[in-house]
């Protein structure tokens, strides 16, 4: 399959610069400059602005700010069951299903696997063997924070750094290992079901990703970097907010075998909204 021009480009620029200067820029307190991006962007995106906690766009310290911006109490509400498995994030649901071994799909006739996803430790892996994983690509003109599926305890978090190729369809078409290449920090959860891990994929000018409980972890360092928490240190409630992306990219959650079924019926189209009922805890689990 031809290469397309996309990706070729992608290879080309210096990513790290281009996405360091975009960081730059997004967090500039300049009125006149954050203005426009903010304005342009709500235009071109049309952006629901009435369901931001500030729904004035003018209020906004930089872009930055405006693109992570809270929303009202509410805006996202959550499944009244116990057992439903919840969305990560506002976006698309670019693959979901049932890890084969360590196999994950990444796009069609692409696969990659967990233990490379989740930073290169088989043990870590393991525990997600033949469990269940989705991604959600977050779209630009949605809510971009990512918030926990289920309720946990943090175990791990872990810094990859890597490369920072766009995560949209197309790349994920042609790029082979695509997310598990890109920089990335994984969270690694224990629940009361089970292991469960949330992974904040970097991309192509996302500047930045945060977490609730560190601050901001990427860009970090040159290498692998783990830091391990004590029991109950770190605890998420369920749709508690995990992190954030300072520009959109993707989300990947994945559950230990036996954990959860998938009920997310995309006949309707694959856009998702965080907080949506995704799927349901198994019986056995």
């Amino acid at each position: 399959m031809k290469q397309p021009f996309f990706i070729t480009l992608q290879e080309w620029v210096p990513q790290a610069m281009l996405t360091r200067l975009v960081g730059k820029i997004a967090a500039s307190e300049k009125s006149w400059l954050k203005q426009q991006f903010i304005d342009r962007f709500i235009k071109a995106y049309g952006v629901n602005m009435q369901e931001a906690l500030q729904e004035d766009p003018r209020q906004y310290r930089c872009f930055n700010d405006f693109f992570t911006r809270a929303l009202k109490p509410g805006a996202r509400p959550l499944p009244a069951s116990a057992a439903a498995v919840l969305c990560p994030a506002d976006g698309v649901v670019s693959a979901i299903g049932n890890l084969n071994e360590d196999t994950m799909i990444q796009a069609k006739g692409k696969t990659y696997s967990a233990t490379a996803l989740l930073g290169g430790d088989a043990l870590r892996a393991e525990r997600f063997h033949n469990g269940t994983f989705a991604t959600v690509y977050l779209s630009p003109k949605d809510y971009h924070r990512v918030h926990s599926p289920l309720a946990g305890t943090l175990r791990e978090m872990i810094y990859v750094p890597g490369k920072l190729y766009s995560v949209n369809q197309t790349t994920a078409d042609h790029i082979d290992n695509l997310f598990a290449v890109n920089e990335r920090v994984v969270c690694i959860f224990d629940t009361a079901h089970g292991p469960m891990a949330v992974v904040l994929v970097g991309a192509m000018i996302v500047a930045a990703i945060e977490t609730v409980w560190a601050g901001r972890v990427a860009p970090g360092f040159d290498g692998i970097t783990v830091k391990s928490y004590k029991p109950q240190q770190v605890q998420i409630s369920k749709g508690g907010e995990i992190g954030r992306f300072l520009l959109g990219s993707t989300a990947i959650i994945l559950f230990g075998p036996g954990m959860v079924q998938w009920q997310l019926d995309l006949s309707q189209g694959p856009g998702v909204r965080m907080g949506q009922q995704l799927g349901t805890l198994t019986t056995n689990s």
